[in-house]
């Protein structure tokens, strides 16, 4: 069976010559342990020694009752000399920060190549234990265009935008298929629909069953799941903390508490409003979008059956949301969106060091550049030097006042 191709890969391959360690976080089930043995498996094809913990498997928890016994294993495998070792799923491993500095401190010859899902920032302040002794990389599940690029057998790896260009057909099926089922490894390579709804289900189950029921304990989970749905409802629309707890019989903080962990679990992505007149702009009411598509369809019962217009637009939006938020990852930009008093609004604004870039976003063929009262209402208060408008077809420029307007095609961002 063919393999889906990660960006991911050569990222932490190129990570692989230095000392820190290289440790890999995503949602559950969004291919790490994959992209770690593929890694393991260059390695070795240049001769390099390795060693593979999980710390999922009993019989590896046991290297892990101290720092003493973990080292012993390494020498044992690896003879003291250069190798890399792969430690899987660390957020098994109790203040797994503070083990790890301590070993990477010893100045071993050994590189450190480590998965965890989200729950790792939980359960333990790892980032901050290994601050300046590691980089993080971060797989979520399967990219639009590493969706296209698997689908198309890679025939079009080097010129994916020509094939956008001229395939416009299938990409638009592509697009489809993608919007429905979202982006999960398996999900993505299984064929048949019924085998496909089972999988979400597991993976869903799994993750209320293994990362939040440990949190919430397990008579919580009724609460989390609706909240899960009422989100999905009302994916890219602004949330009322009040109202939100109210349709889910919580109170306000343990809904607040409820969401973080969706968003520290990787499930979903809070955005919060851009704003500088406090007077007439939102400025605390968030908005919520999700990491996956398929599984913000399965809390709908939509999975795989999205058939209203308007639901297409809820999930292509949140498509671009997730592709700005990788585009802007390794930076210090952010990403808001923008609502008046008065209703007006903007999809989303990247907050960038000196300059803003509104993006507003459309499920339609263009004939022409069409821009609304809103989008325009922002660059005449705003007067950014670019702003987008992301659509199905179009690929255009117009000038609106100080502003370029550019028309992009989704394929293109």
């Amino acid at each position: 069976m063919q393999k889906i191709r990660r960006k991911l890969f050569n990222e932490v391959k190129n990570h692989l010559k230095a000392k820190e360690i290289s440790l890999i976080v995503g949602p559950r089930q969004a291919g790490k342990t994959t992209l770690m043995t593929e890694i393991m498996a260059f390695l070795e094809k240049k001769g390099e020694k390795t060693l593979f913990l999980n710390l999922d498997y009993e019989n590896d928890k046991k290297f892990f009752s101290s720092q003493e016994d973990l080292i012993k294993k390494l020498d044992l495998e690896l003879g003291g000399k250069k190798g890399f070792v792969f430690i899987d799923e660390i957020q098994r491993k109790e203040n797994a920060g503070l083990f790890l500095k301590g070993i990477y401190d010893l100045n071993l010859p050994y590189k450190f190549i480590i998965s965890g899902s989200g729950s790792l920032e939980l359960k333990e302040k790892i980032h901050e234990s290994l601050a300046g002794r590691k980089r993080l990389f971060e797989l979520g599940t399967v990219s639009f265009k590493e969706f296209v690029d698997f689908k198309t057998d890679y025939k079009y790896s080097e010129k994916l935008d020509d094939f956008f260009d001229v395939e416009k057909e299938t990409a638009l099926r592509l697009l489809e298929e993608f919007l429905n089922f979202g982006g999960y490894p398996r999900i993505v390579l299984e064929k048949e629909f019924s085998e496909k709804n089972k999988l979400i289900n597991e993976i869903f189950r799994s993750y209320t069953e293994k990362d939040i029921s440990y949190f919430l304990g397990i008579n919580r989970i009724e609460a989390f799941n609706l909240l899960i749905k009422v989100l999905a409802n009302r994916t890219g629309q602004i949330i009322q903390y009040s109202d939100l707890a109210q349709k889910c019989g919580i109170s306000v903080q343990t809904l607040k508490n409820y969401l973080w962990y969706a968003e520290k679990t990787f499930s979903i992505r809070i955005i919060t409003p851009y704003f500088k007149n406090k007077n007439k702009e939102i400025t605390k009411s968030p908005s919520v979008y999700f990491y996956d598509n398929g599984m913000r369809n399965f809390a709908l019962g939509l999975f795989g059956i999205l058939d209203q217009i308007d639901q297409k637009s809820f999930v292509f939006q949140n498509l671009v949301a997730n592709r700005l938020f990788e585009k802007n990852q390794n930076t210090s930009n952010t990403i808001h969106f923008w609502r008046t008093i008065d209703k007006a609004e903007v999809d989303f604004v990247v907050n960038q060091a000196s300059s803003i870039l509104p993006v507003e976003v459309k499920y339609s063929n263009f004939k022409k550049p069409q821009v609304t009262r809103s989008f325009r209402s922002f660059l005449e208060k705003y007067s950014p030097k670019e702003a987008w408008v992301v659509n199905l077809n179009l690929e255009e420029e117009i000038e609106i006042g100080a502003t370029r307007v550019k028309f992009i095609p989704y394929y293109r961002i």
